[in-house]
């Protein structure tokens, strides 16, 4: 058995034999963990390897089946996560929580309002957040509403758990909405923070970061501890190889030069808000067409006005030579326009129902051309889509029980199977473990062998260069150029992206 071992006089948090069983299915098994006070430890492995489970036993959200926990030499076993929480252990989802119409004091100290006299204590409730916030390093006014924030809402989340006294915090994904500014700010914060005695479990599946945050890494496969490393300067692919159990060779499909003709021309478009102006390109049949930026450079809000989501102040689109001036998502999907939303759970799923029927959504016409659907044709319908886009589970699953990498393939395989001419995908592997990352390259690149126009939005440098025939890069909402396959690298995208 692997074990992440430490110094006793050093361990902050130990964990010994952690299991969790759910009848007849064990999802952990005799996992050890060490985490010492001031470092980093990466969590990583592929969706359904455990990382969740263990986090949320440390956390107290799940009680494990097996297994003990010492904190700070004590025996540990949070009934609750308030519990975990009093002890000074706190978990950061990658899901924020936040409300939005609240201010960041507001949201900071929810549920336990400081009182004064039988009134909410503003001052001293600013006051508090305040001193959490410059910690931080952030300068933001504590009675800023949420939804008006520039800062990423993890710092916020982070804000609320110092002002419990948390010395270990479980970040999960805390950069999988970010851009390379944004992350560079919250690893700025740890820093800071591990210089306090405090100290972090990372879980992340943007591998590139591990070698910056951590300070060692353990990976899971499978339900149990696979590999430990006192490092975190291990490459890559050795990480990806242990995740998932096999040699990998390659991440991206390799790029063939597109020989189709024009599909998509965008010329002048701007928005009512400006947050993208007077942007012109145009994408052929079988291109992958690679948009770049940091966060707010406004990619998505570009896309999705393509789309037909958000209005559009001037400019034209075209598809394969006519004018589209769309009004609503409709307009656009009529033209054979589809976009794969940046966030799968809340704009391309419904959770509670299952995978056959979100297939079924917006497939009607095609399932029953009679009009007259019918249990049998809607199961139908999704196992053809489901083995063509190679989805595992079955028309009667619920979405919301399937990993991201699943749910995600659900999404590609509810729009791709419009038959479209332009597939556009908004961060298309956001919060998607490296192995189902290469199932969705594979489904991406076999899009544009079929001869469909492809756009793809990402956050991650690396997706973009590694799938993207040409690269166009996007700052302040301005077209600060496109560059060739050969041309784009990391240096050439940022210097534009920093503009």
């Amino acid at each position: 058995m692997l074990r992440s071992s430490a110094p006793l006089s050093q361990v902050g948090l130990s964990v010994r034999g952690a299991t969790k069983r759910y009848g007849p299915v064990t999802v952990l098994e005799g996992v050890d963990l060490d985490v010492r006070p001031g470092e980093v430890v990466a969590l990583l492995g592929e969706n359904g390897a455990g990382k969740s489970t263990i986090s949320s036993i440390i956390a107290g959200l799940v009680q494990p089946s097996a297994g003990t926990m010492t904190w700070n030499a004590k025996p540990y076993a949070p009934a609750s996560p308030a519990e975990a929480l009093a002890q000074g252990i706190g978990l950061i989802h990658q899901e924020m929580r936040l409300l939005p119409d609240l201010s960041i004091a507001e949201n900071v100290f929810v549920g336990r309002l400081p009182t004064k006299f039988g009134r909410v204590d503003r001052a001293a409730m600013a006051r508090r957040a305040a001193e959490q916030l410059h910690r931080l390093g952030l300068d933001v006014s504590p009675t800023k509403l949420v939804r008006e924030l520039r800062v990423a809402q993890q710092q916020v989340e982070i804000a609320k758990a110092l002002t419990l006294d948390a010395r270990l915090l479980i970040l999960d994904e805390p950069t999988a909405a970010l851009g390379g500014e944004e992350t560079d700010h919250l690893f700025e914060q740890v820093g800071r923070l591990k210089k306090e005695g405090m100290c972090f479990i990372y879980i992340s599946h943007r591998l590139d970061e591990i070698a910056r945050i951590a300070d060692r890494v353990m990976v899971l496969r499978d339900g149990r501890l696979v590999a430990s490393y006192d490092t975190a300067q291990v490459p890559v692919k050795m990480l990806v190889e242990a995740m998932v159990g096999r040699s990998v060779e390659r991440m991206f499909p390799s790029i063939t030069r597109p020989e189709g003709s024009e599909v998509l021309r965008v010329e002048g478009l701007t928005a009512p808000d400006n947050s993208f102006n007077d942007i012109s390109f145009a994408v052929g049949a079988g291109e992958v067409f690679g948009i770049a930026g940091i966060v707010g450079a406004g990619r998505t809000e570009l896309v999705r006005a393509i789309a037909g989501a958000d209005p559009i102040a001037s400019g034209t689109i075209t598809v394969k030579g006519r004018l589209l001036a769309p009004k609503s998502p409709a307009d656009s999907l009529a033209a054979g326009i589809v976009l794969v939303p940046e966030d799968r759970k809340e704009q391309g799923l419904v959770l509670e129902h299952t995978i056959g029927d979100n297939i079924a959504l917006g497939n009607y016409p095609r399932i029953a051309p009679s009009g007259f659907v019918t249990p049998a044709a809607v199961r139908r319908y999704a196992n053809e889509n489901i083995r063509r886009f190679g989805v595992k589970g079955s028309p009667d699953q619920p979405a919301n029980h399937m990993s991201g990498g699943n749910q995600q393939k659900v999404v590609l395989a509810k729009c791709i199977s419009r038959q479209p001419d332009v597939v556009i995908l908004d961060e298309p592997t956001r919060g998607i473990d490296v192995g189902a990352r290469a199932q969705i390259y594979d489904v991406i690149a076999g899009l544009a062998k079929q001869g469909l126009a492809v756009i793809v939005v990402s956050s991650d440098l690396d997706e973009v260069l590694g799938l993207a025939h040409r690269v166009m890069v996007l700052s302040r909402g301005l077209n600060r150029g496109i560059l060739a396959h050969g041309e784009a690298n990391r240096i050439s995208v940022m210097e534009r992206a920093t503009l």
